[in-house]
């Protein structure tokens, strides 16, 4: 799948702002609609996050560990059967599925605030604003973000959702701060940023309602790119045993215990409980990638033509 994200200058200016909220909700649902895999990602997304807010309404439970059905089958009482403990896999996954969305929506999230605000104001401002913001950008990109975590977490004990969607978000801005920069940088020389300057408009006025839509297709796709690159790291984070897999709900989690707790690669009875999360975090990652082509489409007037 080829995404084009185009920056400022190709005949965007002002448009987020000028078209009326029906308009975006009618554009947004022509480029879902325009191809099936859209609406399979949108269908999917949608989905995951309706296993996060009522999976664990629907399955408290079924997370006591029971003896007696240990590596049960799949059946009508365990979709998906049971670990080795077992504990029913399809409630894992269902309250596993809420701990990472809420820690990858706080990661992106944060990511793309912080980047797409040091990327403005030092673009905008320049001299010696941009310098030290430069400078910082420039460190936050030479620290290595898994050895990062894997220091803190022999200092911290990370097991809220919250707290690892934070750690993950603030290491990872500095990539987008960099590629807004240099977007801010052309669009201050444009003739609007200069009338708004001449007119006396406040640096927040111009940076936030004159140059940030225009870089608005750009701030959502990378979004969605952090989400995903969130996704990834927590689940590693945990399968890999830098973060605590004890009385923690998540699909790393599930991983690390059916491969070094389980025996999962060598049994297969644990099939089931090792190919669960492993397929839930392809699908979902899948599901973001299709919407990411529908998002492509909506902010870029040229594929919409």
């Amino acid at each position: 799948m080829a995404v084009t994200v185009i920056g400022p200058g190709v005949g965007t200016e002002g448009a987020a702002r000028k078209a009326p909220p029906s308009g975006k909700w009618q554009a947004a649902r022509r480029a879902i609609l325009r191809e099936p895999r859209r609406i399979v990602g949108a269908v999917i997304v949608a989905v995951f996050v309706l296993m996060a807010v009522v999976g664990p309404w629907l399955y408290p439970h079924r997370l006591a560990a029971n003896a007696n059905a240990i590596y049960a089958a799949p059946s009508l009482a365990h979709p998906l059967g049971t670990d080795f403990e077992g504990t029913d896999v399809l409630a894992l996954l269902l309250i596993g599925a809420r701990y990472v969305l809420v820690s990858a929506a706080i990661a992106g999230a944060i990511a793309v605030v912080l980047g797409a605000a040091v990327g403005l104001v030092a673009g905008y401002l320049a001299g010696v604003t941009d310098w030290s913001l430069s400078r910082i950008t420039d460190f936050a990109l030479t620290i290595p973000q898994y050895p990062l975590l894997v220091v803190l977490a022999a200092v911290v004990r990370f097991t809220s959702p919250v707290l690892i969607g934070v750690l993950l978000g603030v290491t990872s801005w500095a990539g987008l701060a960099r590629a807004v920069r240099s977007q801010a940088f052309s669009l201050r020389e444009r003739p609007y940023i200069e009338a708004s300057r001449s007119l006396g408009l406040s640096t927040s006025h111009v940076i936030v309602r004159e140059m940030l839509p225009n870089i608005a297709p750009y701030v959502a796709m990378n979004l969605l790119v952090s989400v995903i690159g969130a996704i990834y790291a927590e689940t590693g984070l945990f399968f890999l045993g830098v973060l605590p897999t004890s009385n923690v709900s998540n699909w790393g989690a599930m991983l690390n215990l059916a491969v070094f707790s389980a025996g999962a690669i060598g049994s297969t009875q644990a099939v089931a409980y090792l190919l669960s999360p492993l397929i839930a975090i392809l699908l979902l990652t899948l599901g973001i990638v299709f919407v990411l082509d529908a998002v492509d489409e909506f902010f870029n007037p040229r594929l919409r033509a």
